[in-house]
């Protein structure tokens, strides 16, 4: 049974190419959004708080603040409506889930370069 959910896994789910991002980093999600017969790309800008899961089960969390109020949205990997993924800016924090940056506001709330 083990192996059957294997082979499901590799061959049967399509793997999206996307590049490789962590927490701290701000990145540009385009996703699809049907609206009756239409289609549109939106699109959602803001820093990754967390990656979670493994496989086709794998998420990340984005936050990004509109106006006064933080805007948080999960991204299953594996979505058929996501488009790309793009890397704005890398950052350099030192933990992979940074749920501290909810309560940071003002100069508290930048997130550090990442020096190469």
């Amino acid at each position: 049974m083990a192996d059957l959910m294997k082979f499901v896994k590799d061959e049967l789910v399509t793997k999206k190419e996307f590049p490789e991002f962590g927490a701290g980093d701000t990145i540009t999600v385009y996703y699809e959004i049907k609206e009756g017969e239409k289609t549109r790309t939106q699109f959602f800008k803001g820093v990754v708080i967390q990656r979670r899961g493994s496989g086709n089960t794998e998420t990340f969390t984005i936050r990004k603040m509109s106006g006064a109020i933080g805007v948080e949205r999960i991204f299953p990997v594996n979505l058929p409506a996501l488009q790309k993924v793009e890397i704005n800016k890398k950052g350099s924090v030192r933990r992979a889930r940074i749920f501290y940056f909810r309560e940071l506001t003002g100069k508290k709330a930048k997130i550090k370069d990442k020096r190469r």
